[in-house]
């Protein structure tokens, strides 16, 4: 049943991603790198070394993909500290990960929940831009 399960959310996301906006696409990345966060910072609380790893490896995954999406010659100040930013919780994630410290990966959703929170108040005719110029 789980497998079943599985394979459902996997179509389901394949298919939302086809007729996603760019917008779309960036805010289904820091929905995925949460909730990988909370299963990896869960996973470390019960002694589950390889979901934790497996977890969080998949949050770092999509951390590093958002910072590589942002347009550093076009996004003046905002791509640089969203850089740094996503720089910290590369790093805090590592930490966490390697010290079996959950409460590092709780800063880390914050400051994603953060993000994703001010991201979702950009106006509709901005959703469809193509180059990611934050």
């Amino acid at each position: 049943m789980r497998g079943s399960l599985q394979a459902y959310k996997r179509v389901s996301v394949d298919s939302q991603l086809t007729s996603a906006s760019p917008h779309r696409v960036i805010q289904m990345l820091m929905a995925g790198a949460i909730e990988r966060l909370i299963q990896g910072k869960v996973s470390m609380e019960q002694g589950n070394i390889a979901v934790k790893g497996e977890r969080l490896g998949k949050a770092l995954d999509i951390i590093i993909c958002l910072r590589s999406s942002l347009s550093m010659e076009d996004g003046g100040d905002i791509a640089t500290n969203l850089d740094a930013l996503y720089e910290f919780m590369i790093q805090q994630t590592y930490k966490a990960n390697q010290e079996n410290k959950p409460e590092l990966i709780d800063d880390v959703i914050d400051m994603l929940r953060e993000i994703k929170s001010a991201w979702e108040q950009i106006p509709a005719e901005f959703h469809n831009i193509t180059q990611f110029e934050m």
